[in-house]
């Protein structure tokens, strides 16, 4: 009887243990469901933030590639362009410290909605006075437009020209200097792209913390590289839509286009540059709609949930949702007390005490984190490299399609081809490159820091070859070479006169090339002595040309409308530069990955955020805004002939010289790159003077290097922390 009592004991535990074992898996199946819940939350996200990266991406590369257009359109110098493209980093610092903090306490998928939505408003402002300013007007020869006057451009006698024609064309004139306030409407170009900057800002912080903070730990870094692949992928659209742009007229769809007498290889053409802003508006707007309807909150994984050997982000998002659980009342009581009106004052009050005992905790650490990131020689002295290498990069990508089209004649629409085609994906496969070496060798401190000395060393090398890959200037008579074939040695401006014209009333401040049969080109048919004109539009011949027959060369005394082409050897000059330019940009962008590693690694985890704030800001206030306005001033000091606006002032640049344009280009560049070079150097001295033999061999067998801080358990932190604090801006507050 004991026995087959003990029997019926254990037979009745045994049946009772079946409950749990059901309860177990029905909450292993809400775990599960839980998960697919949080994995199709987190895809969803992962998709429209790639959307949208692409989007901000697009845009930015379109600007750079319509540069030379606005500089045109405008009637504006290089310097003031430079204004302009700087503008967006001024709108980006603006909120990037309130986005960055408050932003990730309010509903982050709404804030990037609102901030696409911003973006697109100032894309589309960009766009805005093409449809306000009327249509572009170039300096042509009146027969070459149509005109059923018959008119001599070389005006002997003003007697000759009928007086109604005169007058016609002189109230036209003053017609067009009652508009002439549409030449100021450049500043809502610069503030498009300020709103843009603005706009731009809670995309990257807000998204990739979002995608930190609700993905499975081991997927955070792939969903991130997922995304900056993407962004990667918006340059080479902008600027092929920049290609298929600058391609079209600007007045195309308000004028007739065969009354055009400009073809895309005038340096007065000016193509469709507001279509693409309108085109790259409307997908920001496209980007911003999913965010509208992503919840604030995604359940957190599993793994983040439970875990307590995760790494200190796990732990941290654990105590802090115990925090939240333990003080729970407390919310629910204050949210029934708020309901009183009579509260709202108080809590004014205190929310701005609240405040300003923030604000004052904040300077309390704030000093002492800054004091000692200062105090790490690596990080400055990789900061300077960092900063003076991105004013050449920066200045170097803003002006490379103008440079391309003033030293190799090729057309705007070309050379956006080219640069998106070809350069956009070498700099892609580049810093793919970089990341795949660091993996493959298990590449430490010191090896990074050598894999970007080199990288920047041999890429600037191969840039000094570039001086060598140049097209000498175009024969303009009276600018480049004298009307008799010598190389001009008085003031340009004054070396436009010459006895072939001196019977002609011309005026020194038109631009209304031709090319004469001698290959010589002409400031204007008055300017080369052309007395007899036939045909009208692009077909108009000059004939009885004096300064084309007084040419050495010449065999006749005929012209056509248009600037003559470059020399022969041009093009071929052209496709060496192509070469040595994709396989510059991919060696400089090898030693990217490398780098931004190297400054991950020396700095202490508890300052990682605070180091990566301060590296991006003064990278874009002492780069991003300063670079393109002096290489712009530099540039437009190699300006051979200015072109004149309406009502008497100077316009944009017409012409360069090749000579100069390249020596000044190239040489500010590889100036700048060279003593980021030497600060490179010093960062590896100073990484191999504080690293042990012991260290290098611990980093080549696949661990973390030191900078040679005290604390080695400062210094050694897992890939997984490292990939994630990169992209953790609120860590060191909310800690």
């Amino acid at each position: 009887m004991e026995v087959s009592s003990k029997e019926n004991t254990h037979f009745f535990s045994n049946n009772t243990i079946l409950p749990v074992d059901r309860s177990s898996f029905k909450s292993e199946s809400s775990a599960s469901k839980e998960k697919q819940a949080c994995c199709g939350g987190i895809k969803i996200f992962l998709g429209a933030l790639s959307f949208v990266y692409f989007a901000k991406a697009l845009s930015g590369s379109y600007l750079k590639s319509t540069i030379t257009q606005i500089e045109r359109r405008f009637d504006i110098p290089s310097s003031l362009v430079g204004v302009i493209d700087g503008s967006f980093e001024i709108g980006n610092l603006l909120i990037i410290i309130l986005v960055s903090y408050f932003g990730a306490k309010l509903h982050r998928p709404r804030i990037i909605g609102a901030g696409c939505l911003i973006m697109s408003a100032g894309t589309f402002l960009i766009a805005m006075p093409q449809f306000f300013m009327g249509r572009y007007r170039y300096e042509r020869f009146p027969s070459t437009i149509n005109s059923t006057v018959s008119l001599s451009p070389c005006l002997q006698d003003k007697s000759q020209t009928p007086l109604s024609a005169l007058e016609k064309s002189q109230s036209k004139i003053n017609a067009g200097c009652e508009k002439e306030a549409g030449s100021s409407m450049w500043i809502y170009v610069l503030l498009g792209n300020l709103l843009r900057g603005i706009g731009e800002t809670p995309i990257q912080p807000l998204g990739i913390a979002y995608i930190d903070d609700y993905a499975v730990e081991e997927n955070a870094a792939l969903y991130i590289g997922c995304v900056q692949t993407v962004a990667i992928i918006g340059p080479i659209f902008g600027f092929l839509l920049g290609s298929l742009c600058a391609k079209l007229y600007v007045d195309i769809g308000f004028v007739d286009l065969d009354s055009v007498t400009i073809s895309p290889k005038d340096v007065q053409w000016v193509g469709a540059w507001w279509l693409g802003y309108l085109i790259a508006g409307l997908i920001s707007i496209l980007a911003g709609i999913p965010f509208w309807f992503l919840p604030r909150h995604l359940p957190r994984p599993e793994g983040r949930k439970d875990s307590s050997t995760s790494s200190e982000h796990s732990k941290f998002i654990t105590e802090d949702n115990k925090d939240q659980g333990t003080s729970s009342w407390q919310q629910a009581k204050l949210a029934e007390m708020a309901k009183g009106k009579s509260l709202d004052i108080i809590a004014a009050v205190i929310l701005s005490l609240a405040c300003l005992l923030f604000l004052l905790f904040c300077l309390a650490d704030f000093l002492p984190s800054l004091k000692n990131l200062f105090g790490n020689p690596v990080y400055i002295l990789y900061l300077c490299a960092s900063i003076i290498q991105f004013n050449a990069l920066i200045g170097m990508v803003t002006y490379k399609p103008k440079y391309i089209e003033q030293q190799y004649g090729q057309t705007s629409s070309k050379t956006n081809f080219v640069i998106g085609l070809i350069n956009t994906p070498a700099v892609a496969f580049g810093i793919f490159s970089g990341g795949l070496i660091m993996k493959r060798f298990g590449v430490g401190v010191v090896g990074a820091a050598k894999l970007s000395l080199g990288s920047s060393f041999f890429g600037y090398l191969l840039l000094l070859s570039l001086f060598a890959m140049g097209c000498g200037n175009s024969e303009v008579a009276g600018l480049t070479v004298s009307y008799h074939g010598a190389k001009p040695v008085s003031d340009h401006e004054q070396a436009l006169f010459s006895e072939c014209n001196s019977g002609c009333s011309c005026s020194r401040n038109d631009w209304d090339p031709i090319c004469g049969e001698n290959g010589v080109t002409y400031v204007s048919p008055c300017l080369a002595g052309c007395r007899a004109s036939n045909g009208t539009g692009k077909n108009t011949v000059f004939f009885n040309c004096s300064c084309v027959g007084t040419f050495e060369s010449s065999q006749s005394s005929s012209a056509v409308v248009g600037p003559c082409q470059k020399g022969n050897k041009c093009p071929k000059m052209f496709l060496y530069f192509l070469v040595i330019s994709v396989i510059t940009s991919y060696t400089l962008s090898v030693g990217g990955t490398p780098g931004y590693i190297l400054l991950l690694r020396c700095i202490k985890p508890r300052l990682k955020s605070f180091a990566l704030g301060i590296y991006t800001l003064a990278i874009r206030v002492l780069a991003g805004i300063p670079a393109p306005v002096y290489f712009g001033v530099a540039i437009d000091t190699t300006c051979l002939k200015w072109g004149s606006k309406r009502c008497g002032g100077r316009g944009a640049c017409r012409l360069y010289d090749s000579s100069t344009l390249r020596y000044v280009y190239l040489g500010l560049t590889l100036v700048l790159g060279t003593v980021s070079i030497f600060f490179s150097v010093a960062v590896l001295w100073v990484l191999r003077k504080r690293s042990s033999p012991q260290d290098e061999t611990l980093s080549a067998s696949g661990e973390r290097g030191t900078c040679g801080t005290k604390s080695r358990k400062d210094n050694f932190v897992n890939s997984d922390q490292l990939i994630q604090s990169t992209y953790w801006p609120e860590k060191e507050t909310r800690l």
